[in-house]
């Protein structure tokens, strides 16, 4: 896993904010990022996850990563003293929807010498959050953690992040780095802004020229994967939907768990996905039981 390991900031307010006054809100403070979370939920599942990433030399990053040791993760998380632990906070509404204000912080600086070359062996699965690869600071060690991948055998995940940052560096520059993964995820807005539709399926089935496979979770509509020529489809688990923040990250782990495993089907993996995601927008924060 290479990526981010961030503090959300959770600011829940059912009322609608009120510019230069006070909104009543819930304020808590949670580990997050999502390489981070999908590293967490992953462990939850039974699977052994590392976790390439930075902090900063502060009181915050050694919580942080402390945090995922106690949740099962391996650690491969550089300490950088000149800068701070990222932050994250994380504006959410009624019905859950969240909106992100993001200060990425050490995560900027993660590089290719931070890619230990252990981790890179062929009975072993890249899971690249797309975060490292949207800004210009971070992008050398996501091409990098790519081409080791590619070299060592290894299969690969990306995931495309967030739609604005995104349509921010284009789609073509995405997707020329990302060429030849064994599986893009992305959600509906993502996807869009890789291939101009928002149509799930026509999106996916689009991407198949770039990408063995290709996953959109569609939120409510549930989720596809085009791969081999072939649709699936899986509707999305009944969920009481508390807070949506790391349900995207939630999702890749189900999915990546079960995909990994012996005798798994993209039909399989599907429903392992949506079944935890479903589990993760129950609780608050972006990791299992909400820590």
């Amino acid at each position: 896993m290479v990526g981010d390991l961030v503090t959300d900031v959770l600011v829940r307010t059912d009322d609608v904010i009120a510019p230069g006054s006070d909104t009543k809100a819930a304020v808590v403070a949670r580990g997050g990022g999502a390489a981070a979370n999908t590293a967490c939920w992953l462990a939850e599942c039974g699977v052994d996850a590392a976790l390439v990433a930075r902090v900063g030399g502060d009181e915050i990053g050694r919580a942080r990563t402390l945090e995922l040791l106690g949740q099962g993760v391996e650690t491969v998380v550089k300490v950088d003293h000149d800068a701070i632990t990222g932050t994250i906070v994380v504006l959410i509404g009624a019905g859950g929807e969240r909106t992100m204000l993001t200060d990425r912080g050490a995560n900027l600086r993660l590089s290719p010498e931070d890619l230990e070359p252990r981790l890179f062996v062929s009975d072993a699965h890249l899971h690249l959050s797309g975060y490292v690869l949207l800004d210009d600071e971070s992008r050398p060690a996501g091409l990098a953690a790519l081409a080791n991948a590619r070299a060592a055998g290894m299969t690969v995940s990306v995931d495309a992040a967030s739609a604005a940052p995104l349509a921010k560096v284009g789609a073509e520059a995405f997707l020329s780095w990302t060429y030849g993964v064994t599986l893009l995820m992305a959600n509906r807005e993502e996807a869009e802004v890789l291939t101009g539709t928002d149509d799930a399926a026509a999106a996916a089935e689009q991407l198949s020229g770039w990408y063995t496979g290709t996953v959109i979770k569609a939120g409510a509509d549930g989720a596809v994967w085009f791969g081999g020529g072939r649709l699936h489809e899986c509707p999305a688990q009944p969920a009481s939907v508390h807070d949506t923040t790391g349900a995207g990250d939630a999702f890749a782990a189900g999915l990546l768990a079960d995909w990994l495993s012996p005798g798994a089907t993209p039909d399989s993996a599907l429903v392992a996905g949506a079944t935890t995601a479903a589990r993760a927008v129950a609780i608050s924060g972006g990791r299992p039981t909400g820590r």
